[in-house]
């Protein structure tokens, strides 16, 4: 009975492993093993403006939020200027705001009473020189000399011309500043207003704010200092999202799609699997890296593919070397 068992039971292992590896076959050939590094973006922040340093509110490794306030310039002179600024726009919308009224009714009615008075005087200087005429005339000028008369047309001839002069400003005031000065005195204001603007913008610059939820990298700046454009005060690197930056080989390359699902594997955790996505594949091939290792030649062409990955937990750091498995569908025969 034992020697047909030792058959039976080798025939069994057999069947057992055909059977394991007809279901497991295409495992091995169609799963894409790469080596990478994680890698995130970095962003490099500086001040608007050239002023001192006040104050530094954030260390590095701090975890800062969108909108975050992460130093401080100093504003000992550009608040006055501001104040300045904003005083002058009042004053200039003050006189727009009176142009565009026009001119007040007591403006008319001391204008209306000025041309009443010249034109009386104007009356009083005429009845003047009527007479004195007629004096001269009916005496021969030995009453009234040719020189009085002469005086006394030429004071009517004055009284007349501010009869005149009083009209045109009573029409001035009844049909108000011309277009002209209204607009000229509009453009003053918006250049007013566009001062003020500017240094409301510089003085909000004065703090330097996180563009996004990060994670400060490096604090170069510290109070005192002088800040600019120029000068980078702080790095901070943007946790979310991270790739892993691999390279495919061009004979799996046709088995690589944007989207597909992928998981990676660091040496930090070992058993842990971080799942993730195809998010880029580069068009153009390059030579791989001599920084990653690969079971191909590193002289064979390849290309960079970037597989983004779900870390909720921030375990994944800038640089970690990384596994990544990707299971592309078998094509159908």
């Amino acid at each position: 009975m034992k020697k047909w068992i030792i058959p039976f039971a080798l025939l069994a292992l057999a069947a057992v492993g055909i059977g394991w590896w007809l279901t497991h076959r295409h495992t091995a050939r169609d799963e894409i093993v790469l080596y990478g590094n994680v890698d995130l973006r970095e962003v490099s922040l500086a001040f608007n403006d050239s002023e001192r340093i006040a104050e530094v509110l954030v260390q590095e490794g701090d975890r800062v939020r969108k909108g975050q306030v992460l130093a401080l310039l100093d504003t000992g002179r550009l608040a006055p200027r501001l104040a300045q600024a904003e005083s002058q726009a009042a004053a200039q919308a003050a006189v727009v705001a009176r142009l565009r009224h026009g001119s007040r009714p007591q403006e008319i009615a001391q204008a209306r009473a000025n041309l009443e008075l010249a034109q009386a005087e104007a009356r009083q200087a005429r009845d003047n020189y009527l007479r004195i005429r007629q004096v001269f005339r009916s005496s021969r000028g030995r009453a009234v000399s040719r020189q009085d008369r002469v005086n006394a047309q030429a004071q009517w001839d004055v009284a007349e011309a501010k009869v005149d002069v009083s009209r045109k400003a009573l029409e001035l005031a009844v049909i108000g500043p011309r277009k002209e000065d209204i607009a000229q005195a509009q453009a003053m204001l918006d250049a007013d207003e566009a001062q003020v603007a500017l240094l409301d913008r510089e003085l909000a610059d004065a703090q330097l704010r996180a563009p996004l939820d990060a994670v400060v990298r490096s604090r170069i700046a510290e109070p005192g200092d002088m800040a600019s454009p120029q000068k980078t005060a702080f790095t901070l690197a943007i946790t979310n999202p991270k790739w892993v930056r691999a390279y495919v080989s061009e004979t799996d390359l046709g088995r690589v799609r944007p989207g597909l699902p992928a998981t990676v594997e660091v040496d930090s955790f070992p058993g842990k699997r971080f799942q993730g996505w195809v998010g880029f594949i580069s068009p153009v091939a390059e030579f791989t890296p001599k920084t990653v290792e690969t079971q191909e030649l590193r002289t064979s062409l390849v290309y960079e593919i970037r597989v983004f990955v779900k870390d909720p937990g921030d375990l994944l750091r800038l640089g970690m070397p990384a596994t990544v498995y990707l299971s592309p569908a078998r094509p159908r025969t």
